[in-house]
C-alpha cells in the first residue's frame, strides 16, 4: 500500500512539474516575441515564428502554425455562414424561388434514391442471399417456366451442388378460422427445404418438416407473425393462442406449428401470411409444371458449376419422360434469387432515375442562372473586397459558402417532398418488388445532403469563374453592361438557358411517347363490350368438391339460379378475366399435320376453360364452326374453340376446324379436335396478341372459375342478388373479386397509366423550369440594355422591333438547346422501346409534337419577357448613368 502511495505522489509530482515547465516555456516565447518585434521591423506573427523555432522547436511552431491556421479557417467560415445568411434573408424572393426549385429536384432525386435503396440496395431478408438461386426449366435465357414434380424429384435426389433444395406451389385456395366466414386467398405451399434452402427461423414452434410431405400425413402450416397476431391476437407472435390452432385451408384441416417473424414472412418472391405444407403425389407424366424450385448454392459451388449439374439432371430424366415432354433443349437452370425476385425492377428504376437526373439537371441549371443574376448585381462588391485585399480563395469561398447554404435549405424542403413523393411513388408508380418497404431513413437524408452539397458547389462555379477573372479590377470603372464582364455574363445565362431546354427536349419525348402508346393501347378492342357486364370469381373448397361430378352438380344449381336473378340477361362461365389475367395458365401443343422435329420446342398458348354461354354473354362473335355442346363430356373425344387470332396464325388458310393436335405433350393422350373458331378476346392484356384455345368445363371441371353476367341496367345494381343467388347454393364458398368488367378494362392498363403519369410530371415540372429560366434571363436583359433599347426608341425604333430583336435573341438559345436535345431523345427514348406499344422510339410525329410545344413555351415566355421592352419610356431610359 505504501508502494502505491509513493507511486501515486511521484505521477501527481511529475504532472505538476510538466505543468510548470509548460508556463515557463509559453513565458519565454512570448517574452521573445516581443524583444524580436521591438529590435527589427518584423511583424509579430514572424516574431512568433522565429521565437518558436529558438524554444519550442520547429514541430511545435509547426503544430502551433496548424491550429492557429484551423481556428481562423473556422471563424471565417462561420463568418461567410452568417453573412450568406443575412443577405440571403435580405433577398426573400430570390432565396425563396431557389429554395423551391432545388427542393423539387433535390426531393425528386431523394424520392428514386429511396426506392433504389429499398428495392436494389437492400439485401434480401436471408443469410448470406449471394447463395439463393431459383431453379427454373428453360430452353433459353428469355424462355423460363417451372418445375414439375418429376424435375423436382429428380434434382433433390441428384444433384451435388445446393445445400438445401426446395418447392413451392403458389394457389389460391380457401381460408376460414374457426368462427369466421371463408375468403380465397393466395398461398404458398411449401416443402421442408424452402425454409432450409432460406434459413428462415420461426420466432415460436417450428418449420415444416420431411415427416410432413409424406402423401397421408397431417396437414400442417407454418403463419406470419402479424397474420397470427390480427387473427387470433395474444402475446408477441402469437405464441400463447396459435400454436396448435387449426385453420381450414380448401375445407381440409392444418394445424399451426409455427410462427415466421414479420421480417421473414415474404419467402422467395410470394407475400403470404400462411405456408401450407406441400405433399407431393407421384407423377403419372412430365408435366404439369407449377412448382418453383428455391435452393443455396454450397459454398465451394459456383453458378456455373451448378448450372452444369442441374443440366446433366435434366439430360438424364429426358429419356424416361420423353412420351409427355418433347423438349430436348429443356435444361433445369439456377438463377440467382435475387433477379428473380426484382425481376426488371432495375430497368424500370433506371429510366426513373434517369428523368429524375433530368429534371435535377434543369434545376440546378435554373439556379445557377440565378445565382449569376445576383452576382453580376454585387460586382462593386467584389471589386471593394478586391482592392482591399481580399483573397480570391477567400471571396470565392464566401459565394460558395451561399450556394451551398441554399441547396441545404433546398435538400431539407427536399426531404419533405421525398416522403410525399415515396407515398405517391407507392401509389402511382410501376409495380416495383419492396417498393413499399421503403421509408424516410438516414440514407435517404445522407442522399440528400450529399446532394446539396454537390449542386451547391456547382450552382456556386459559376459566379466564381465569371467574377473572379484576373480583369475583375477592370470593373471598377465601367458598368458590368459595357464590360466583357457583362458580355460573358450574357453568353454564360444563355448556355445555362440553353442547357435547360436540351435537358427538357428528352423528357417531353419520353412522356410523348408513352402518351401516343397508351392513347393506341386504349384504342385497341377487348374484343368484348365491358358495358353492362359484371364478373365474380369462385372457389370450391378441394375437400367438399374432390371431383368433377361435385363440382358440375355446384354448377347445376348455381347457374340456372344466378340466370333466373332479377336484371340478369344471361351468365357463363370461363376460367380467366380479360383483357388481361396475371395468372393465365399456357400449354403447349403439337399439330397433327405439322408436328416439331423430334426434341425440339413447341409452341404454346393460353388454355383456359369456358363455357358455350361465356361467348354469348361477352358477345364474341362465332366465326367458324360451332360452340360447346352438352354432348362436350368427359367421356366424349376431347374438343376445342380457338380465337380466330390463334387459327390463323397456325392455319391462315383459314381451315381450322376440324384440324387436331396433342397437347401438353403428352402423345400417348387422344387428339384434340377444333370444333369451332370464334372472336378475339385479349385475356393477357391489350398489348398481346388475341390466340387463345378454349377448352368445355364439362371435360375437366376446374374448381376455380369466373361468373360473367350480362345485366339489364348497372351491374352495381345486379352484384348483391348474384351474390346470394351463389350463396343459396352453398354458403360456405367464397366468392372474390366481384365487380364492373369496366373496372377491370381500367385496371387493365395502370401500368402505361403510371408511366404516362410520372414521365408526363416530369415533363411539366421540366418544362415549366425552362421557360422561367428563358423568361428570367430575358428580364434580366431588359434590365441591363435599358439605356440602348432607350437610346433605339429615341431614333426611331417601333416597340415592336424591340420586342421581335429581345425574341429573336431568346429563341436562339432555346433553338441551340432544342437542336442538341433532340440528339439526346434520339438516342436515350430507345431504352422506352419495350414499353411502348405501336410506337417507334424515334417516332417522327411524337418528336415533332413535343418540339413544337417546347418552342412554343420558349416563344410565348420570350414575348412576355421582351413585352417589356416596349414600355420603356426613351426621356427616363437616357438619363440612367
Amino acid at each position: 500500500m505504501r508502494f502505491w502511495r509513493r507511486r501515486l505522489h511521484a505521477l501527481r509530482h511529475g504532472a505538476e512539474i510538466d505543468r510548470d515547465l509548460d508556463e515557463e516555456m509559453r513565458l519565454h516565447i512570448e517574452l521573445a516575441t516581443e524583444a524580436l518585434q521591438q529590435s527589427g521591423a518584423l511583424t509579430r506573427d514572424e516574431a512568433r515564428r522565429r521565437a518558436l523555432v529558438a524554444f519550442g522547436g520547429v514541430e511545435r511552431y509547426k503544430e502551433e502554425h496548424r491550429d492557429a491556421r484551423r481556428t481562423r479557417w473556422i471563424e471565417e467560415l462561420r463568418q461567410d455562414a452568417r453573412y450568406a445568411t443575412r443577405s440571403l434573408i435580405r433577398s426573400p424572393a430570390f432565396s425563396l424561388s431557389a429554395v423551391l426549385v432545388l427542393a423539387l429536384g433535390i426531393g425528386a432525386g431523394t424520392t428514386i434514391f429511396g426506392a433504389v435503396h429499398a428495392v436494389l440496395l437492400t439485401r434480401l431478408p436471408y443469410p448470406h442471399d449471394e447463395r439463393l438461386v431459383a431453379i427454373s426449366l428453360e430452353d433459353s435465357p428469355t424462355n423460363r417456366w417451372h418445375l414439375s414434380t418429376v424435375d423436382f424429384r429428380a434434382i433433390e435426389a441428384q444433384q451435388h451442388s445446393l445445400s438445401s433444395v426446395g418447392a413451392m406451389e403458389v394457389r389460391h385456395a380457401t381460408v376460414a378460422v374457426p368462427g369466421t366466414d371463408p375468403s380465397l386467398e393466395q398461398l404458398g405451399f411449401v416443402t421442408s427445404g424452402v425454409f432450409r434452402a432460406l434459413e428462415v427461423r420461426p420466432i415460436h414452434g417450428r418449420v415444416i418438416e420431411a415427416a410432413d410431405e409424406v402423401v397421408g400425413a397431417p396437414r400442417v402450416a407454418v403463419v406470419g407473425e402479424r397474420w397470427a397476431l390480427r387473427t387470433f391476437g395474444g402475446a408477441a407472435g402469437g405464441s400463447t393462442q396459435v400454436i396448435g390452432q387449426t385453420i381450414m385451408i380448401d375445407a381440409t384441416p392444418h394445424t399451426v406449428v409455427g410462427v415466421l417473424p414479420t421480417g421473414q414472412s415474404q419467402l422467395a418472391n410470394l407475400h403470404g401470411d400462411i405456408w401450407p405444407v406441400l405433399q407431393l403425389r407421384s407423377p403419372d407424366r412430365r408435366g404439369p409444371f407449377v412448382l418453383i424450385g428455391v435452393g443455396r448454392l454450397r459454398e465451394d459451388v459456383t453458378l456455373d458449376a451448378a448450372a452444369r449439374d442441374l443440366a446433366a439432371i435434366s439430360e438424364r430424366i429426358y429419356p424416361q419422360w420423353a412420351s409427355s415432354f418433347q423438349d430436348r433443349a429443356a435444361r433445369v437452370a439456377p438463377i440467382p434469387l435475387r433477379e428473380v425476385m426484382l425481376g426488371d425492377a432495375s430497368r424500370t428504376l433506371g429510366l426513373l432515375a434517369a428523368a429524375v437526373a433530368l429534371v435535377l439537371l434543369v434545376a440546378v441549371a435554373n439556379v445557377a442562372s440565378l445565382m449569376l443574376v445576383r452576382a453580376i448585381g454585387r460586382w462593386r462588391e467584389i471589386v471593394v473586397r478586391t482592392m482591399l485585399g481580399g483573397t480570391r480563395a477567400r471571396i470565392a469561398r464566401m459565394l460558395v459558402t451561399e450556394s451551398v447554404i441554399l441547396a441545404g435549405a433546398g435538400a431539407a424542403a427536399g426531404l419533405a417532398v421525398a416522403a410525399l413523393g415515396l407515398k405517391a411513388l407507392v401509389a402511382l408508380g410501376p409495380y416495383l418488388p419492396r417498393l413499399a418497404d421503403a421509408r424516410l431513413d438516414g440514407a435517404m437524408a445522407a442522399f440528400a445532403v450529399g446532394t446539396a452539397l454537390l449542386v451547391g458547389g456547382i450552382v456556386g462555379a459559376s459566379p466564381v469563374a465569371l467574377l473572379l477573372r484576373r480583369d475583375a479590377s477592370a470593373m471598377g470603372g465601367h458598368g458590368s453592361r459595357l464590360t466583357g464582364a457583362g458580355r460573358r455574363a450574357r453568353t454564360l445565362r444563355g448556355a445555362f438557358v440553353a442547357t435547360q431546354f436540351a435537358l427538357t427536349l428528352p423528357l417531353l419525348a419520353a412522356a410523348g411517347l408513352m402518351l401516343n402508346s397508351f392513347v393506341r393501347l386504349l384504342r385497341v378492342e377487348p374484343g368484348f363490350d365491358p358495358r353492362h357486364l359484371l364478373v365474380v370469381h369462385v372457389a370450391l373448397p378441394s375437400a367438399r368438391y374432390a371431383n368433377d361430378s361435385a363440382v358440375a352438380a355446384y354448377w347445376a344449381r348455381a347457374l340456372p339460379r344466378v340466370r333466373q336473378t332479377s336484371g340478369v340477361l344471361s351468365a357463363g362461365l370461363n376460367e380467366v378475366v380479360p383483357p388481361r389475367e396475371p395468372d393465365i395458365d399456357l400449354n403447349n401443343f403439337d399439330l397433327l399435320d405439322r408436328p416439331v422435329p423430334p426434341g425440339g420446342a413447341q409452341p404454346v398458348s393460353p388454355w383456359v376453360a369456358s363455357t358455350a354461354d361465356y361467348f354469348t354473354t361477352l358477345g364474341v362473335p362465332l366465326v367458324d364452326g360451332r360452340l360447346f355442346t352438352p354432348a362436350d363430356s368427359a367421356a366424349a373425344p376431347p374438343v376445342v374453340v380457338v380465337s380466330h387470332a390463334w387459327a390463323m396464325r397456325y392455319y391462315p388458310d383459314g381451315r381450322a376446324v376440324g384440324r387436331r393436335f396433342i397437347e401438353g405433350g403428352c402423345i400417348t393422350c387422344p387428339p384434340v379436335t377444333v370444333v369451332g373458331v370464334v372472336g378475339d378476346v385479349k385475356v393477357q392484356g391489350l398489348n398481346e396478341a388475341g390466340d387463345v384455345i378454349y377448352a368445355p368445363v364439362t371435360q375437366g371441371w376446374p374448381r376455380w372459375l369466373n361468373v360473367f353476367v350480362r345485366t339489364a341496367g348497372a351491374p352495381t345494381e345486379v352484384m348483391g342478388r348474384v351474390e346470394a343467388a351463389l350463396r343459396s347454393v352453398d354458403a360456405g364458398v367464397p366468392l372474390d373479386n366481384a365487380g364492373p368488367m369496366e373496372d377491370r378494362a381500367y385496371a387493365s392498363v395502370v401500368q402505361p397509366r403510371h408511366w404516362t403519369t410520372l414521365l408526363g410530371g416530369f415533363a411539366v415540372v421540366a418544362l415549366g423550369l425552362a421557360a422561367v429560366g428563358i423568361f428570367g434571363m430575358l428580364s434580366y436583359t431588359v434590365s441591363t440594355r435599358r439605356r440602348e433599347i432607350g437610346v433605339r426608341m429615341a431614333l426611331g425604333a417601333r416597340g415592336q422591333s424591340v420586342v421581335g430583336m429581345l425574341v429573336w435573341d431568346g429563341m436562339g438559345y432555346a433553338l441551340a438547346g432544342v437542336a442538341v436535345g433532340l440528339g439526346v431523345a434520339l438516342s436515350g427514348t430507345r431504352w422506352l422501346a419495350d414499353t411502348l406499344f405501336s410506337v417507334r422510339a424515334t417516332d417522327p410525329p411524337t418528336l415533332a409534337a413535343v418540339t413544337l410545344i417546347l418552342m412554343a413555351a420558349a416563344l410565348g415566355a420570350c414575348w412576355l419577357a421582351a413585352r417589356r421592352a416596349a414600355a420603356i419610356d426613351p426621356v427616363t431610359a437616357l438619363r440612367l448613368d
